[in-house]
């Protein structure tokens, strides 16, 4: 069994989709676990399993994010010297579809705490002890879509791209401390979370979607290595580059046609 970089690591919406496959990575690798998400039963059910096929330790915190409470308390965890985080994967998530002024308005501010606010605050947590150990790790899920204008889901586009910003930052800021940041660029993944989102998924081409452990793997690897970026999929590896270099007009033009406003 080939041991991961890191011994330990939370992983937040560890109960399905990347951040499930973050977990059976790790403990594969042999890293003891602590998983974050709202939904107890498939935590435990993933708990117990990973435990008895890995002989690693897993931990399970029931907690729902955009709660401040339950944010603390996955903070505590990260920042508990006892029990050190090695590896904090940021891959909790909420997404809407719809014109913004005709969405529930608390939907969106949840997103902004599950999306934003979270990372940072667990991100904080983490950073410190990290430094002091003079290693660690943080990989933050973003997306490939960080660079578009995002109409019909406008609060999830910001989100990823303040991820985006906010990842490289830190990276920069912890560059030979030991601690590497590293900014997951995800495309189209196989999951639950566009259905849960609302999202229509019909038109999207077949050839651009991708297993979780497709995002996974390459994501491992990229923070183990101490990089600040990685974007799984062939095809999604040179759209940051491409969007980039288009003029923003160009861009709004694509993204009017894409999503039909």
């Amino acid at each position: 069994m080939a041991r991961h970089a890191y011994r330990s690591a939370l992983v937040t919406g560890a109960s399905s989709g990347i951040g499930a496959e973050f977990a059976e990575q790790l403990a594969r690798g042999g890293a003891d676990l602590t998983l974050v998400a709202r939904r107890e039963h498939r935590l435990k059910q993933l708990a117990t399993r990973l435990a008895d096929q890995y002989g690693v330790a897993v931990d399970v915190l029931t907690l729902d994010l955009a709660d401040t409470s339950d944010l603390e308390i996955a903070a505590e965890r990260v920042a508990d010297r006892g029990q050190p985080i090695e590896l904090l994967v940021n891959c909790a998530g909420l997404g809407s579809a719809g014109y913004f002024s005709e969405l529930p308005l608390e939907r969106e501010t949840a997103q902004i705490r599950v999306n934003v606010t979270a990372p940072v605050v667990l991100a904080h947590a983490a950073l410190g002890r990290m430094r002091e150990r003079r290693h660690g790790g943080i990989l933050n899920v973003s997306s490939i879509v960080s660079g578009l204008p995002m109409p019909k889901s406008a609060v999830y586009g910001a989100s990823k791209a303040f991820l985006g910003a906010f990842g490289e930052s830190l990276f920069m800021e912890a560059r030979g401390s030991g601690v590497h940041v590293t900014t997951v660029r995800t495309g189209l993944v196989h999951t639950e979370f566009h259905d849960a989102a609302g999202l229509d998924t019909a038109g999207l081409p077949r050839l651009a979607w991708l297993e979780p452990r497709q995002v996974v793997t390459p994501s491992l690897h990229a923070v183990a290595k101490g990089r600040p970026f990685v974007t799984p999929g062939i095809m999604n590896r040179p759209q940051p580059f491409f969007l980039g270099a288009l003029p923003r007009r160009v861009l709004q033009a694509m993204v009017r046609r894409m999503y039909r406003v």
